[in-house]
């Protein structure tokens, strides 16, 4: 069954509509309606079905069961991340981060907030006690200076990372910034993976926001 709850009124107007309709001028099927999302000016939404299989899940269509493994970017011999949107006008950028087989992500700081949710296996930061097992959301305040870490027998971890602003890679043991990465040094990756592996440097586009 359908439950589709909606309010039309005019455009000019915030007053509410004390029009009596019929539930039989609206046709619950989207296909049939005319209406438009946003402003003609505003980016188009970025929808990427076959994201992250969780292996109860059911998909129907072939194509979204099928993975091609080249949109995953390969960054070291145990990490790839896959791009889902790099918002080059705030600044941000998204991706599922993967390690497979153990790993460590050298210590870095965060000049703004990071969001992320474990999709498979666990991880955690050799600065911090609690370690993020599928389906643990975590807050990265600004400021946070830590080290990620996988253990050796988790066999593949991934989890979604939501990052703003910029990466800066830390010297262990002075803190002094030695490297960084942000949305646009990930785009520069992508790019050059995907022109290397033969989906084309224009395949990124499509996650640029």
């Amino acid at each position: 069954m359908l439950l589709v709850c909606t309010l039309f009124q005019p455009v000019h107007s915030f007053a509410p509509s004390t029009k009596k309709t019929s539930p039989q001028q609206y046709s619950t099927s989207t296909t049939s309606w005319s209406l438009q999302a946003a402003p003609e000016e505003a980016l188009p939404d970025i929808v990427i079905p076959n994201v992250f299989n969780f292996g109860g899940l059911s998909i129907s269509s072939k194509e979204l069961a099928e993975e091609d493994p080249r949109v995953w970017v390969p960054q070291t011999d145990c990490l790839s991340f896959r791009p889902l949107c790099f918002c080059t006008s705030q600044g941000y950028y998204v991706n599922l981060l993967k390690f497979k087989g153990g790993g460590i992500l050298g210590r870095h700081r965060h000049s703004s907030p990071v969001h992320a949710l474990t999709l498979k296996g666990s991880w955690g930061y050799v600065e911090h006690d609690w370690h993020a097992e599928a389906g643990t959301y975590v807050f990265e305040p600004p400021g946070e200076t830590h080290t990620l870490i996988v253990d050796q027998d988790c066999d593949e971890m991934v989890t979604l990372f939501h990052v703003t602003g910029s990466l800066l890679y830390v010297d262990q043991d002075t803190d002094a910034v030695i490297g960084f990465d942000d949305v646009f040094t990930k785009l520069d990756m992508a790019k050059k993976w995907y022109a290397e592996c033969g989906l084309g440097e224009e395949y990124v586009q499509q996650f640029v926001r």
